[in-house]
């Protein structure tokens, strides 16, 4: 299983956006099916919040290898749906992501140079 992950997050869909933010959102999931068949991710789930008054109104997280997750996010297809999204949702974000073994790595070095600063 996967410990590294992209963190896909985007906030409010802009009224007369609504249209083609589905059919962007579409195209993204059609795109990232296809990663994973090819073996370039291992899985991605999709989550939409409920409303709540903040700033983030969905997620996307994407697991898999760190090395092909970077490929993938330098890729021009990549590129080229985060490029569309942009268009059509506001504050779009891409940032990697850490799970399970990989977390845990994080927050014992998070730990470390804590207590160098104490």
């Amino acid at each position: 299983m996967a410990h590294d992950a992209l963190f896909i997050g985007w906030g409010e869909v802009p009224a007369g956006y609504r249209q083609k933010a589905l059919k962007v959102f579409g195209e993204a999931i059609e795109y990232y099916n296809k990663l994973k068949r090819n073996g370039d991710i291992e899985s991605f789930e999709p989550v939409i919040l409920d409303y709540h008054g903040g700033d983030l109104s969905g997620f996307l997280i994407i697991k898999g290898d760190r090395e092909k997750l970077n490929r993938v996010k330098m890729s021009p297809d990549f590129q080229a749906i985060q490029a569309r999204a942009s268009l059509v949702v506001e504050r779009l974000g891409v940032v990697d992501a850490f799970s399970g073994e990989g977390a845990q790595a994080r927050l014992a070095s998070f730990a470390k140079h804590v207590a160098e600063l104490d």
